[in-house]
């Protein structure tokens, strides 16, 4: 199973999700955008529309959307529009790509709790996965690549 998060730099958002127990894979690179087949640097100009992304691969039998969820909740800032830290640009926007109606219920539901929770602040984007576009093959594991542990904060 798969499922999209983009909040922030994707290097830290692949990091964190690949130390997680269910985890199987993960591919950082671009989607959202109109540009077909973008490059980091036309993506980072914010013209192409993209968001920097995380393909998380899951076995939902050892961990499930609401875990997968709270991590990534806790790992960006929910209620930072179009920007996480130092990172600004809607490429750097809070957005989760579902790839079934499950995953976009839940996430529904996540959003709603938090935003009950912080009095409808949360920016979070709930959207239908669209073309994913496999980002250069040195931001692939950069973090792990770099002997860095992750760039993000833990918001819990």
């Amino acid at each position: 199973m798969h499922i999209y998060f983009g909040g922030g730099c994707f290097w830290g958002v692949e990091a964190e999700f690949r130390k997680l127990n269910g985890v199987v894979a993960t591919s950082v690179g671009y989607m959202g955008g109109s540009t077909i087949d973008p490059s980091y640097e036309q993506v980072c100009t914010g013209l192409t529309g993209h968001a920097e992304v995380v393909e998380v691969e899951f076995d939902e039998k050892i961990i499930s959307i609401q875990d997968l969820l709270d991590v990534f909740m806790n790992i960006h800032d929910p209620k930072q529009l179009n920007k996480q830290g130092p990172d600004i640009g809607t490429q750097y926007r809070s957005v989760i790509f579902f790839t079934n109606n499950d995953q976009k219920e839940v996430s529904l539901k996540k959003i709603a709790y938090m935003n009950n929770q912080m009095k409808n602040s949360v920016v979070t984007d709930i959207k239908p996965q669209e073309e994913f576009y496999i980002g250069e093959d040195y931001h692939q594991k950069y973090l792990e690549k770099k002997g860095l542990a992750s760039c993000h904060l833990n918001l819990s």
